[in-house]
Formats: structure tokens, C-alpha cells, sequence
């Protein structure tokens, strides 16, 4: 027999909290993909400030290998803050943990704009530890957000609500280009030199990167509010009384409705370890299948959208004909462009469309799709694309990234939040959130050589 407050949960309709419980989990997603979008705009300004070389072909760019540092270090951070945050998550509760997920991002956010020195080396050194500290707060927000709006959520819109805190993170990329372009114009009006870098754009780097901070440091507070989940209270710490009052709190229902006539279930689950047969007898293929499809899709979606700079080179002006601020801005607007025609839209069709068709159809959907934009652009690409970049190739590019998240990016995102039993659920979501994050730093970092590679064989 169902509890009765896991039942008044299920069918719950709609309410204020969880559109606010959307808004507080959300920010997490959208300070995570805030400070990881900002770096190829950012990317730019330490190139001027750090790379001023006499070799002009050379000039401004910063090196492969620290791009792909910088890239790679806070993906490894997000993947050990999914694995351990996930775990605390079910050992010690989601609420626990959640403000200490925030806490680090809202720190180190800060710590990175204060990088320590004024040398090349101290600089970007510091940096690369406070991205990595970054990636341990953004990794252990994943398992967090979406398992807490997994278990606050009804049945009938369970799947919208959880696709609409990862939506958050295209409101991140939006904001982080806004700011961007917002600070590189106020620098620019206040120091014009065309052929000059000014010591200001070390400042407006710094400022990008600090400001990222704000939108998660104000909601710590209506996170450390939150009352631990009722799944989590009843199912795996068995006080189903504590849960009834915590849900009296958020819910628009009365403690008739909610309360239970005994203090434990009434047949708890079956008791057994997470590393055990029984347990990769009923949730091992789950698992593998979860980890292995966002492994694969975060290969393709890093890749795609960190390396954005470049893909945009060829509808740019060229680094000789701008200043530092109107470069960082023109990287910027492109992303805008491309998250406001195809990132967006995305998300927002997969709030709409997920509780109407189901997470299998999207999934198979996303992937077919994605799959149709980059053959389309990946087998005549030497031979027509790289000599004719025309509109028809940013349609496809904003095709395939419109699909991934209408698709495989979102949906890997929401399966593990409801596969697994609470008593897991927020573990096993670490697992395969850290795979992806494998798959992440395999797709960043290798186009990013890759594209690097052809740069330096142009008769390729």
C-alpha cells in the first residue's frame, strides 16, 4: 500500500513551490553553463593580455594545450563532484548537501576573477585550480537538482519540471554572452585603441567571471529553506511523520489529507548494498545504459558549443581589424545568436512536448536528427564546406545543437532522476552524470586539437 504522502505528491496539482523549487535548483544549471561558456569570449582576452607574440601568425592566440587545460580541468571537477555529491546525496540527504554545491560555485566563481599575480604563469595557474573547484560545486549540483526535482514533482508533469531546471542552463549561455558584451562595451567606450591591448581588459576577464557568481549566491538562502524531499524522508530514513510536516509546509494540502496511521512504511524495500548482484541484477543495464548515452551525447555536445570560436572564425572580423573588447564582444554576439535561434528552443520543446510523446520517442528523435546535421556536414566537409562557409552550414550547425537538447541532452539529464529507487536515485545519477562528463572532456578537448591540427596543415 502507497504512502500517503508519496501519493498526495504523485497527484498533486501545480503549485506556486514548484515553479519556485524550478527557479532555486535551476540556478545551479544556469551558473553551470554560465562559467563554462564564458571561456572562449574569456579565452580572447587573455590571449591579448598573456600572448602578445612577434610571431604574427601567432599572435593573441593562446595555446592549444591551455585551452584544453582550462576546458578539461573544470569538466574532471564536475565529474568527481557528481560522484561525490551524489553519493552523499542518498548517505546523508539531498538537502545536506545542496547549499555545499552552491557554496563552492559562488566561491570559486570569485576566486577565479581574483586570480592570484600578475605574471602569465601565477595567473593562469590559480585560475586553472579555482576552475577546478568550480567543476566540483557544478558536478555535484547535477545529482542534487534533479533528483530533488524528481521527488518534488507530480507524476503528470514530472518530466516538464525536471526538463525545465536543465533549461536553465540556456538562460546561462544567454546570460554569460550578455554580460560579455555588456562589459566588453564599456571597456571599449572607455579605453578605444584599435591596435593597442589596454591593461583594463586583464580587469574585464576577471569581471565576467566574478559577476557568474551573483545569480547562484541569491538563491543559497531559499536552498538552505527548502525541507528535505518527502521520498527521500520516508522511503530511506523511514520518518514518514517528518515527512507529512515537511510536505504540510509546501504543499496546498491539509494534514488529514497527508498523515499516516503508522510512524514506518508499512513493507519497507528490500535491503540490500550498492555494490551487490542484487542490485546489478535489477538497475545494472538501467545504469550502463544511462551512463553510455550521456557519455556519447556529451561528447558531441562539449565539443560543439566550447569550440564555437572555432566554428564562428569565418563570420568574424579578423583579430587585426578589432581590439581586444571587439573581439571578446563578437564571440559573444555569434553565441547569442546561436543560443537564442537553436540552444533555447530546444529546451523549450522539450518542456513542452516531453509528458505528451514520452522521454524514448525524443531521445530516438534528437539522435536521428543529429545524426542526419553533422553526416550532412562531416563527409563533404573538406571538400565544400571549409572552402564555402554560407549560411547553409550554421543552419545545420544550429540543427544538430536544436536536437541535442530537443533530444539526448535533456533527456539524459532527466532519465536517472527517475529510474532508480530513492535509496540510490542520487547516487546512480552521479555515475552517469560523471560518465558524461568523461565523454565531455574526450569531445572538448579533442576537436579542439583536432581543429587546432588542421589550422597548422592547411594543404591538408
Amino acid at each position: 500500500m502507497a504512502l500517503k504522502v508519496l501519493s498526495a505528491l504523485d497527484t498533486a496539482k501545480t503549485q506556486l513551490y514548484h515553479f519556485k523549487a524550478i527557479v532555486i535548483a535551476g540556478m545551479g544549471l544556469f551558473t553551470d553553463a554560465y562559467d563554462l561558456f564564458c571561456i572562449p569570449p574569456i579565452m580572447k582576452l587573455i590571449g591579448r593580455v598573456y600572448y602578445d607574440s612577434n610571431d604574427h601568425s601567432r599572435q593573441y592566440e593562446v595555446p592549444v594545450a591551455l585551452t584544453s587545460i582550462m576546458v578539461a580541468i573544470s569538466l574532471l571537477g564536475a565529474a568527481i563532484g557528481q560522484l561525490l555529491f551524489g553519493r552523499l546525496g542518498d548517505l546523508i540527504g539531498r538537502r545536506r548537501v545542496y547549499g555545499l554545491s552552491l557554496f563552492l560555485m559562488v566561491l570559486s566563481s570569485i576566486g577565479c576573477g581574483f586570480s592570484m599575480g600578475t605574471s602569465r604563469g601565477y595567473v593562469l595557474g590559480s585560475l586553472g585550480f579555482f576552475r577546478f573547484v568550480l567543476g566540483l560545486g557544478i558536478g555535484g549540483d547535477y545529482p542534487l537538482s534533479a533528483t530533488i526535482m524528481s521527488e518534488f514533482a507530480n507524476k503528470n508533469t514530472r518530466g516538464s519540471f525536471i526538463a525545465a531546471v536543465f533549461s536553465m542552463q540556456g538562460l546561462g549561455i544567454l546570460a554569460s554572452c550578455a554580460v560579455t558584451i555588456v562589459v566588453c562595451s564599456i571597456f571599449n567606450v572607455a579605453h578605444p585603441l584599435p591596435n593597442k591591448t589596454p591593461e583594463s581588459a586583464d580587469l574585464a576577464w576577471r569581471l565576467i567571471l566574478m559577476i557568474g557568481a551573483i545569480p547562484a549566491g541569491l538563491t543559497f538562502y531559499w536552498r538552505m529553506m527548502m525541507p528535505e524531499t518527502a521520498r527521500y524522508t520516508a522511503l530511506v530514513e523511514h520518518n514518514v511523520q517528518q515527512a507529512v510536516k515537511d510536505m504540510e509546509k509546501v504543499l496546498d494540502v491539509s494534514l488529514s489529507q497527508i498523515a499516516e496511521d503508522s510512524e514506518y512504511p508499512p513493507s519497507p524495500p528490500p535491503s540490500y548494498p550498492l555494490i551487490s548482484k542484487p542490485f546489478f541484477r535489477r538497475h545494472g543495464r538501467d545504469l550502463f545504459a544511462c551512463a553510455t548515452a550521456w557519455f556519447l551525447i556529451d561528447v558531441v555536445f562539449y565539443s560543439t558549443n566550447l569550440v564555437q570560436s572555432q566554428i564562428n572564425e569565418p563570420y568574424l572580423p579578423g583579430k587585426e581589424n578589432t581590439n581586444v573588447f571587439q573581439e571578446a564582444y563578437s564571440v559573444a554576439e555569434f553565441q547569442a545568436i546561436i543560443a537564442v535561434c537553436s540552444t533555447i528552443p530546444g529546451y523549450w520543446a522539450t518542456i513542452y512536448y516531453i509528458d505528451r510523446i514520452g522521454r524514448v520517442k525524443i531521445q530516438i528523435i534528437g539522435f536521428f536528427f543529429m545524426t542526419l546535421a553533422f553526416i550532412t556536414i562531416g563527409i563533404p566537409y573538406y571538400f565544400y564546406w571549409c572552402h564555402i562557409t554560407n549560411l547553409g552550414f550554421l543552419f545545420l550547425y544550429g540543427l544538430a545543437l536544436f536536437f541535442s537538447n530537443f533530444g539526448p541532452n535533456t533527456i539524459t539529464f532527466i532519465v536517472p532522476a527517475e529510474l532508480f529507487p530513492a535509496r540510490f536515485r542520487s547516487t546512480c545519477y552521479g555515475i552517469s552524470g560523471a560518465v558524461g562528463k568523461v565523454g565531455a572532456i574526450v569531445g572538448a578537448v579533442g576537436f579542439n586539437w583536432a581543429s587546432h591540427k588542421d589550422k597548422d596543415e592547411p594543404n591538408r
